[in-house]
């Protein structure tokens, strides 16, 4: 079983898994590397997995459809181009014969969600889409703060090990603010290092895993307290995990 990411748009991936003969792809918003991908490979379009309803992860799927043949997995309560087979927190599917659970992660937007396999072969896999990114997390477009942490926190909490397979290609910019919430984190400036030497040479900093977003990525440690005080500084109301969150989302969201 390979797992590829896409380049697509300036720095959105659209992630394929396949087997040699069948791919499955995760949101694609443009259908054009998809479609290259496949006629390289000479593989079949056996479905599609979305996260959620933005452009950029499902503008491709009308393109992609005369040569799919099985279906577009998507999340019940967000629009997207039909028809489509909805998935609910908790339902189980099988892509390529390997058992993935969708997982409810508000906050990006209202219904989005993840897709997780336990026993994949290499190892566990994440599709999160724009709730999880390496060093950082999605926009509060459409959720709350307490949605959002609530969110990342069942992320967070899935073996240690898991591939997470984020769809944009944000790393190095969220490592930037992630050391102005945490200069002394040593674990960050070694991912930070190995990160910008893998952008150097034009290669993808992900999959990262969900251990080491555990010790890098200040949206999941709000409990830590060099994070909650950059937080208290940045305006937090108080320790509480959620307060911490919401004043680093605010503060990512103006930083440069």
């Amino acid at each position: 079983m390979q797992l590829v990411a896409l380049s697509a748009f300036t720095d959105n991936y659209v992630w394929m898994l396949h087997d040699g003969v069948r791919a499955v792809v995760v949101d694609p918003g443009e259908a054009a590397p998809v479609e290259q991908a496949l006629e390289a490979a000479s593989l079949v379009l056996a479905g599609i997995l979305v996260t959620h309803h933005h452009g950029d992860h499902v503008a491709g799927i009308a393109e992609l459809r005369p040569r799919l043949l099985g279906p577009v997995w998507a999340p019940r309560r967000e629009s997207i181009p039909g028809p489509c087979t909805p998935v609910d927190d908790g339902d189980r599917i099988d892509v390529l014969g390997i058992d993935f659970e969708v997982i409810d992660v508000p906050g990006h937007t209202a219904g989005h969600v993840a897709y997780h396999a336990a026993q994949a072969p290499g190892g566990g896999l994440l599709f999160c889409g724009d709730t999880l990114f390496s060093g950082g997390c999605g926009r509060l477009f459409e959720g709350t703060p307490a949605q959002m942490h609530a969110s990342l926190s069942r992320l967070a909490a899935l073996p240690g090990s898991t591939r997470v397979c984020c769809a944009h290609e944000y790393t190095l910019a969220n490592l930037r603010f992630a050391r102005a919430v945490e200069p002394g984190n040593a674990s960050l400036m070694g991912y930070e290092a190995s990160c910008t030497a893998l952008r150097d040479q034009a290669q993808s900093t992900l999959p990262s895993s969900i251990d080491v977003e555990r010790r890098i990525n200040p949206f999941l440690r709000c409990r830590e307290p060099a994070v909650v005080s950059s937080a208290r500084l940045q305006g937090a109301e108080n320790d509480d995990p959620v307060s911490v969150f919401a004043a680093l989302r605010e503060w990512k969201n103006r930083f440069r």
